[in-house]
């Protein structure tokens, strides 16, 4: 999920009209970078959890009715960052440091939600986390085999994508307001608005990023799989607390 937009930088050699072997280079650095990322989230996720008084931060992450907007905004903040620095043309240590803010960023942003897919695992025995990761896996790899395969370019859906978030995010801050909940209808109309990131960032990967920007590619991909699965997990959890 990226929001800047890799056919509007600098025009150096783009992937699509680089060498057969250099878009086998870019595109298999930018997934292993995407891998490590991924990593990295699991291990940094899984420490956060176990740490002393992590209920009680997570807590008032949610506590106010302006905690999670803060939250939210400073989460954006440190994305933009991140992205802003994992684009640099002149310093890999920046673009390393920019990927590295992102994955912490999602970490702590994604507290509250796994520890209340923790507690419902715990109180009905059902599983959450697991399941949910698997289907953002099997997701994920469909959506990037249609786009490898057909080689389409889905920049076009960029506007609708921006358009969904702020529609999005504009029901999160009234549901904050007002006090309604954003139920399954909302996570699975999310569902679909992260795919759609997934086939765009993906798209970007084969047209639209510099053979030198595995690193912000691999950053858009990870913000768009963090996306889904977060999604996701609130689907899985609307569906196991029905039972």
């Amino acid at each position: 999920m990226s929001y800047a937009n890799p056919a509007a930088w600098a025009d150096q050699r783009f992937v699509i009209d680089a060498p057969l072997d250099a878009r086998v280079s870019f595109i298999r650095k930018t997934y292993l970078h995407l891998a490590v990322a991924v990593a990295a989230f699991v291990g940094l996720e899984a420490a956060l959890l176990t740490m002393p008084g992590v209920e009680q931060f997570a807590t008032s992450m949610l506590g106010g009715r302006f905690s999670w907007l803060i939250v939210m905004g400073a989460f954006m903040g440190a994305a933009y960052l991140a992205e802003y620095w994992a684009r640099s043309a002149t310093s890999p240590g920046l673009q390393y440091a920019g990927l590295g803010l992102y994955v912490v960023a999602e970490s702590v942003i994604f507290l509250p939600i796994m520890l209340a897919a923790k507690s419902l695992e715990d109180a009905t025995g059902a599983f959450v986390i697991g399941p949910a990761a698997i289907i953002t896996l099997v997701v994920f790899g469909g959506l990037t085999a249609i786009v490898f395969l057909t080689k389409k370019d889905f920049s076009f859906l960029r506007t609708f994508l921006f358009a969904a978030g702020w529609a999005g995010m504009g029901l999160i801050v009234a549901s904050i307001f007002l006090g309604f909940n954003l139920g399954a209808i909302f996570s699975a109309v999310f569902v679909l608005v992260a795919c759609g990131w997934i086939l765009y960032d993906t798209s970007n990967v084969l047209h639209h990023y510099r053979t030198d920007q595995h690193v912000a590619a691999s950053l858009a991909l990870f913000a768009s799989v963090a996306l889904l699965f977060w999604y996701i997990v609130r689907l899985v959890m609307a569906f196991t607390s029905r039972d």
